[in-house]
Protein backbone atom coordinates (compact mmCIF):
# COMPACT_ATOMS: atom_id res chain seq x y z
CA UNK A 1 0.00 0.00 0.00
CA UNK A 2 1.46 3.34 -1.04
CA UNK A 3 0.32 5.16 2.11
CA UNK A 4 1.69 2.56 4.55
CA UNK A 5 4.91 3.31 6.41
CA UNK A 6 7.63 0.64 6.75
CA UNK A 7 9.03 0.67 10.26
CA UNK A 8 12.66 0.52 11.32
CA UNK A 9 13.81 -1.30 14.45
CA UNK A 10 13.15 1.82 16.53
CA UNK A 11 10.09 4.04 16.54
CA UNK A 12 10.30 7.33 14.68
CA UNK A 13 10.29 10.51 16.81
CA UNK A 14 6.76 11.40 15.74
CA UNK A 15 5.47 8.05 16.94
CA UNK A 16 7.37 8.28 20.21
CA UNK A 17 5.84 11.70 20.83
CA UNK A 18 2.36 10.44 19.94
CA UNK A 19 2.78 7.46 22.23
CA UNK A 20 3.62 9.78 25.12
CA UNK A 21 0.45 11.72 24.41
CA UNK A 22 -1.73 8.62 24.42
CA UNK A 23 0.11 6.36 26.83
CA UNK A 24 0.36 3.56 24.25
CA UNK A 25 3.34 1.22 23.96
CA UNK A 26 5.37 0.68 20.80
CA UNK A 27 3.31 -2.01 19.04
CA UNK A 28 2.70 -0.60 15.56
CA UNK A 29 1.00 -3.71 14.15
CA UNK A 30 -1.53 -3.88 16.97
CA UNK A 31 -2.14 -0.15 16.90
CA UNK A 32 -2.70 -0.15 13.15
CA UNK A 33 -5.07 -3.12 13.41
CA UNK A 34 -7.12 -1.31 16.07
CA UNK A 35 -7.24 1.85 13.98
CA UNK A 36 -8.39 -0.10 10.93
CA UNK A 37 -11.11 -1.86 12.93
CA UNK A 38 -12.56 1.37 14.29
CA UNK A 39 -12.08 3.24 11.02
CA UNK A 40 -13.94 0.49 9.15
CA UNK A 41 -17.10 1.19 11.12
CA UNK A 42 -16.60 4.96 10.98
CA UNK A 43 -16.26 5.02 7.18
CA UNK A 44 -19.03 2.44 6.71
CA UNK A 45 -21.39 4.44 8.92
CA UNK A 46 -20.60 7.95 7.70
CA UNK A 47 -18.83 7.60 4.37
CA UNK A 48 -15.53 9.18 3.40
CA UNK A 49 -16.79 12.75 3.73
CA UNK A 50 -18.62 12.33 7.04
CA UNK A 51 -16.01 10.24 8.87
CA UNK A 52 -13.89 12.07 11.42
CA UNK A 53 -10.27 11.23 12.18
CA UNK A 54 -10.49 12.74 15.66
CA UNK A 55 -13.32 10.34 16.54
CA UNK A 56 -11.26 7.39 15.31
CA UNK A 57 -8.31 8.63 17.36
CA UNK A 58 -10.42 8.97 20.50
CA UNK A 59 -11.94 5.50 20.11
CA UNK A 60 -8.51 3.89 19.67
CA UNK A 61 -6.68 5.95 22.33
CA UNK A 62 -4.29 7.26 19.69
CA UNK A 63 -3.75 10.72 18.27
CA UNK A 64 -4.55 12.20 14.88
CA UNK A 65 -0.81 12.68 14.43
CA UNK A 66 -0.17 8.96 14.93
CA UNK A 67 -2.94 8.01 12.47
CA UNK A 68 -1.50 10.35 9.87
CA UNK A 69 1.97 8.94 10.50
CA UNK A 70 0.77 5.37 9.87
CA UNK A 71 -1.58 6.06 6.96
CA UNK A 72 -0.48 9.39 5.53
CA UNK A 73 -3.87 11.06 5.33
CA UNK A 74 -7.59 10.51 5.75
CA UNK A 75 -7.70 9.26 2.17
CA UNK A 76 -4.83 6.90 2.93
CA UNK A 77 -6.68 5.48 5.93
CA UNK A 78 -9.86 5.05 3.87
CA UNK A 79 -7.94 3.17 1.18
CA UNK A 80 -6.29 0.98 3.83
CA UNK A 81 -9.73 0.16 5.26
CA UNK A 82 -10.98 -0.89 1.82
CA UNK A 83 -7.92 -3.04 1.20
CA UNK A 84 -8.20 -4.76 4.56
CA UNK A 85 -11.91 -5.46 4.09
CA UNK A 86 -11.33 -7.11 0.73
CA UNK A 87 -8.23 -8.93 1.97
CA UNK A 88 -10.11 -10.53 4.88
CA UNK A 89 -12.93 -11.69 2.63
CA UNK A 90 -10.69 -13.14 -0.05
CA UNK A 91 -8.40 -14.77 2.52
CA UNK A 92 -11.29 -16.73 4.01
CA UNK A 93 -12.62 -17.49 0.55
CA UNK A 94 -9.28 -18.97 -0.47
CA UNK A 95 -9.52 -21.43 2.43
CA UNK A 96 -12.76 -23.00 1.19
CA UNK A 97 -10.82 -25.68 -0.72
CA UNK A 98 -13.28 -25.63 -3.61
CA UNK A 99 -11.00 -27.77 -5.75
CA UNK A 100 -11.60 -30.67 -3.35
CA UNK A 101 -15.37 -30.68 -4.01
CA UNK A 102 -17.49 -31.74 -6.98
CA UNK A 103 -18.38 -28.66 -9.09
CA UNK A 104 -21.99 -28.31 -7.94
CA UNK A 105 -21.04 -28.67 -4.28
CA UNK A 106 -18.16 -26.24 -4.74
CA UNK A 107 -20.51 -23.68 -6.26
CA UNK A 108 -22.97 -24.15 -3.39
CA UNK A 109 -20.20 -23.66 -0.83
CA UNK A 110 -19.00 -20.49 -2.57
CA UNK A 111 -22.51 -19.02 -2.68
CA UNK A 112 -23.18 -19.92 0.96
CA UNK A 113 -19.89 -18.37 2.05
CA UNK A 114 -20.59 -15.15 0.15
CA UNK A 115 -24.14 -14.98 1.54
CA UNK A 116 -22.93 -15.53 5.11
CA UNK A 117 -20.03 -13.10 4.80
CA UNK A 118 -22.21 -10.29 3.51
CA UNK A 119 -24.99 -10.97 6.01
CA UNK A 120 -22.55 -10.97 8.94
CA UNK A 121 -20.46 -8.00 7.75
CA UNK A 122 -22.83 -5.16 7.03
CA UNK A 123 -19.94 -2.70 7.34
CA UNK A 124 -18.36 -4.33 4.27
CA UNK A 125 -21.55 -3.78 2.26
CA UNK A 126 -21.78 -0.18 3.39
CA UNK A 127 -18.14 0.42 2.49
CA UNK A 128 -18.77 -0.88 -1.03
CA UNK A 129 -21.91 1.27 -1.28
CA UNK A 130 -19.92 4.33 -0.19
CA UNK A 131 -17.14 3.54 -2.64
CA UNK A 132 -19.71 3.43 -5.42
CA UNK A 133 -20.66 6.96 -4.40
CA UNK A 134 -16.98 7.76 -4.94
CA UNK A 135 -17.33 6.11 -8.38
CA UNK A 136 -14.72 3.51 -7.47
CA UNK A 137 -11.93 6.10 -7.44
CA UNK A 138 -10.12 4.61 -4.44
CA UNK A 139 -10.48 0.98 -5.51
CA UNK A 140 -8.97 2.03 -8.82
CA UNK A 141 -5.85 3.18 -6.96
CA UNK A 142 -5.33 -0.16 -5.22
CA UNK A 143 -3.29 -2.82 -6.97
CA UNK A 144 -3.86 -5.25 -4.11
CA UNK A 145 -7.66 -5.12 -4.37
CA UNK A 146 -7.52 -5.64 -8.12
CA UNK A 147 -5.25 -8.67 -7.65
CA UNK A 148 -7.46 -10.10 -4.89
CA UNK A 149 -10.55 -9.86 -7.07
CA UNK A 150 -8.70 -11.29 -10.04
CA UNK A 151 -7.87 -14.32 -7.90
CA UNK A 152 -11.54 -14.63 -6.93
CA UNK A 153 -12.55 -14.76 -10.60
CA UNK A 154 -9.93 -17.42 -11.27
CA UNK A 155 -11.44 -19.50 -8.46
CA UNK A 156 -14.90 -19.24 -10.04
CA UNK A 157 -13.41 -20.08 -13.43
CA UNK A 158 -11.76 -23.24 -12.06
CA UNK A 159 -15.05 -24.48 -10.57
CA UNK A 160 -17.00 -23.60 -13.68
CA UNK A 161 -14.55 -25.20 -16.11
CA UNK A 162 -14.62 -28.45 -14.11
CA UNK A 163 -18.42 -28.36 -14.13
CA UNK A 164 -18.54 -27.85 -17.91
CA UNK A 165 -16.03 -30.65 -18.46
CA UNK A 166 -18.14 -33.01 -16.34
CA UNK A 167 -21.38 -31.99 -18.07
CA UNK A 168 -23.07 -30.51 -14.99
CA UNK A 169 -22.73 -26.85 -16.02
CA UNK A 170 -23.81 -25.38 -19.35
CA UNK A 171 -21.09 -24.04 -21.59
CA UNK A 172 -20.74 -20.45 -22.79
CA UNK A 173 -20.87 -18.53 -19.50
CA UNK A 174 -18.32 -15.95 -18.43
CA UNK A 175 -16.98 -16.54 -14.88
CA UNK A 176 -17.35 -12.78 -14.27
CA UNK A 177 -21.09 -13.12 -14.98
CA UNK A 178 -21.33 -15.96 -12.45
CA UNK A 179 -19.44 -13.89 -9.89
CA UNK A 180 -21.68 -10.90 -10.64
CA UNK A 181 -24.84 -12.97 -10.16
CA UNK A 182 -23.62 -14.26 -6.80
CA UNK A 183 -22.67 -10.74 -5.72
CA UNK A 184 -25.97 -9.27 -6.92
CA UNK A 185 -28.17 -11.56 -4.84
CA UNK A 186 -26.01 -11.62 -1.71
CA UNK A 187 -25.29 -7.87 -1.82
CA UNK A 188 -28.93 -6.88 -2.30
CA UNK A 189 -29.84 -9.10 0.63
CA UNK A 190 -27.97 -6.70 2.93
CA UNK A 191 -27.87 -3.37 1.07
CA UNK A 192 -31.65 -3.14 0.64
CA UNK A 193 -32.84 -4.91 3.75
CA UNK A 194 -33.96 -1.76 5.55
CA UNK A 195 -35.92 -0.23 2.67
CA UNK A 196 -37.27 -3.63 1.67
CA UNK A 197 -38.36 -4.22 5.26
CA UNK A 198 -40.21 -0.90 5.38
CA UNK A 199 -42.02 -1.55 2.10
CA UNK A 200 -42.79 -5.21 2.83
CA UNK A 201 -43.11 -5.12 6.59
CA UNK A 202 -43.76 -8.82 6.97
CA UNK A 203 -40.27 -9.39 5.50
CA UNK A 204 -38.50 -6.99 7.84
CA UNK A 205 -35.46 -8.35 9.67
CA UNK A 206 -34.44 -6.95 13.04
CA UNK A 207 -30.99 -8.51 13.35
CA UNK A 208 -29.55 -10.28 10.33
CA UNK A 209 -30.45 -9.71 6.71
CA UNK A 210 -32.75 -12.34 5.22
CA UNK A 211 -34.51 -10.42 2.45
CA UNK A 212 -33.55 -13.38 0.27
CA UNK A 213 -33.34 -16.80 1.86
CA UNK A 214 -29.94 -18.46 1.75
CA UNK A 215 -31.19 -21.66 0.16
CA UNK A 216 -33.08 -19.68 -2.48
CA UNK A 217 -29.96 -17.78 -3.50
CA UNK A 218 -28.04 -21.06 -3.81
CA UNK A 219 -30.78 -22.56 -5.98
CA UNK A 220 -31.00 -19.47 -8.21
CA UNK A 221 -27.26 -19.54 -8.92
CA UNK A 222 -27.18 -23.31 -9.46
CA UNK A 223 -30.05 -23.08 -11.93
CA UNK A 224 -28.40 -20.18 -13.72
CA UNK A 225 -25.21 -22.15 -14.22
CA UNK A 226 -26.63 -25.59 -14.92
CA UNK A 227 -29.81 -25.06 -16.98
CA UNK A 228 -29.84 -23.92 -20.56
CA UNK A 229 -32.38 -21.16 -21.18
CA UNK A 230 -34.94 -22.11 -23.82
CA UNK A 231 -35.07 -19.99 -26.98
Amino acid sequence: MNEMVHFADHAAPAVVSAQKETGRTNDPARTMAEILQVATHEFADKGLTGARIDEIAAATRTSKRMIYYYFGSKDGLYLAVLEEAYRRMREIESDLHLDDLPPMEALQKLVEFTYDHHRDNEDFIRLVMNENIQRGDYLRQSQSIQQLNSNAIQSVRAVYDRGVAQGVFRAGLDPVDIHSAISAFTFFNVSNRHTFGVIFQERASQDKADTLKREHVVELIQRFVSHRISA
